[in-house]
């Protein structure tokens, strides 16, 4: 778990200690069966990966919430390393923020890491009344011991990208971080830096356009977001709002882990770019585009070009490597960004995806590849759906993967994820030079649970990891 010294609180003291920190042995993943079919709860699973374990790459506990429908998706954590000063703090319980739902479940790791139980439940009414706020997406814990937790929308599904705040010793909803009137139009994912008394805010779409399935005249509509938020950490409000060239749908938000750092990197879902965002001389910010995936002409497929999808982005501890999942393309990858404004390719591996040999798709033209891939077998497993949510070990070594995007996009882009369930995937990572190699005998078959095959979505270590925590 957390370090433990005289006076420390949860996490590690800098970025680059979290290197030094334990190997991971157990990883939390949420799994949905909202629109698989099965009546069931979504449910916490617990992995066991640890290679010297008998029950390695086993689901070794399942904690299912009690309500139907939920499509629990991200998760934080009550405490991180932002409270690494306070020693009465301890990262003990995991925030389930419910996206479709509204609720959030709060789930106590600390008796137990290894069988996690329910804490707390805070229904959605709660939430509504309170922040007049619905469709919960990223939980980061504060220096200040609170909990906050972006929102795509109003009660009603309508777009609002706002914050709710939740007392992080009692849970209790404070209301929301931003002031009255203050919510974006939109929202997905954020990420603060206080050094730099800044915070940045992404966008996905109303919950009532992107909800039931992906329709492209929502995008001619200008229904989908465009734009990064940048906000003042300290005063609670909007101060620019960015447009991206080339940047459609931009989800994850990823400061520099160096606390020091005013500049970081965002991945743009649908344009297939990645856009780094950094502030200048005068204190104001920009945005540029620094990575494209160019899209491939196809037949066979929804549309006549198909971009990469680029869903999930992390950056190593050390702020060397960049890692990026292209959804729909099928392909993981790794950029060295020692020089963040000229990011340079040193790995890629294809794990499944839209464009394998055999599959209903033909490409057409493609500027990056001579051949479409080979499906992807993982022991004896043909590997359905593509890479998507990704966590790195604290050393940089190990990466691992899930394949399901959310269940309702599963359900359109990947109906066999839904009849075979996700997996998980790992894969070794060269911290020196670069490069990435897939583990062939590491699979967690999420087709194979006691109630149906589900779709398992993003990872999360017990001691904290590269998405989770901020350091200040």
């Amino acid at each position: 778990m957390a370090t433990k010294c005289g006076k420390c609180g949860p996490g590690y003291p800098t970025p680059l200690e979290a290197m030094k920190g334990p190997r991971e042995e157990i990883v939390y993943l949420p799994c949905i069966y909202r629109n698989t079919g099965t009546e069931a709860p979504d449910y916490l699973a617990t992995v066991d990966v640890d290679p010297k374990s008998p029950h390695y790459c086993q689901v070794i506990h399942r904690l299912p919430m009690p309500n139907l429908k939920d499509e629990l998706h991200h998760s934080g954590w009550n405490t991180c390393s932002s409270c690494f000063g306070d020693s009465t703090k301890s990262r003990n319980k995991l925030i389930l923020p419910c996206l479709m739902s509204s609720r959030i479940y709060v789930v106590d790791v600390g008796s137990d890491p290894r069988a996690p139980k329910l804490h707390k439940v805070i229904e959605a009414e709660d939430i509504h009344a309170k922040c007049g706020l619905g469709y919960n997406h990223t939980s980061h814990c504060l220096a200040s011991g609170e909990v906050m937790i972006s929102t795509l929308g109003d009660p009603k599904g309508n777009g609002k990208g706002g914050f709710v705040l939740l007392d992080g010793e009692t849970f209790e909803v404070k209301g929301t971080w931003e002031r009255p009137g203050g919510a974006a139009p939109m929202g997905y994912d954020f990420w603060y830096q206080p050094r730099h008394n800044v915070m940045i805010s992404t966008e996905w779409a109303a919950p009532n356009v992107f909800g039931d399935g992906f329709n492209p005249a929502h995008v001619e509509a200008g229904l989908y977001g465009s734009h990064i938020h940048v906000w003042d950490w300290q005063r609670h409000e909007i101060v620019q709002t960015l447009p991206l060239q080339d940047g459609l749908i931009p989800l994850e938000v990823r400061f520099l882990h160096n606390p020091d750092a005013a500049q970081g990197f965002v991945g743009c879902a649908l344009s297939s770019t990645i856009q780094r965002f950094y502030k200048n001389q005068g204190g104001t910010w920009s945005v540029e585009k620094v990575i494209q995936v160019p899209p491939k002409k196809v037949k066979g497929w929804l549309l006549p070009e198909m971009p990469s999808l680029i869903t999930d982005i992390l950056l190593s501890l050390d702020d060397r490597f960049l890692y990026f999942s292209n959804w729909l393309h099928g392909d993981l990858r790794q950029y060295d960004i020692s020089d963040p404004q000229r990011p340079r390719l040193t790995g890629q591996l294809f794990l499944g995806g839209s464009i394998v040999k055999g599959g209903p798709v033909q490409v057409l033209e493609d500027q990056e590849l001579k051949s479409q891939p080979e499906p992807l077998v993982v022991k004896g497993k043909r590997v359905p759906g593509g890479p998507q949510m990704i966590q790195l070990s604290l050393d940089g070594k190990r990466l691992y993967v899930t394949t399901s995007l959310y269940s309702a996009w599963d359900k359109q882009f990947y109906p066999d994820l839904i009849r075979e369930g996700s997996v998980m995937l790992q894969i070794d990572v060269d911290t020196i030079k670069g490069g990435l190699k897939l583990n062939p005998n590491f699979l967690v078959d999420f087709g194979k649970e006691p109630l149906g095959p589900a779709l398992a979505h993003e990872l999360r270590y017990p001691g904290g990891d590269c998405s989770s925590d901020i350091w200040l």
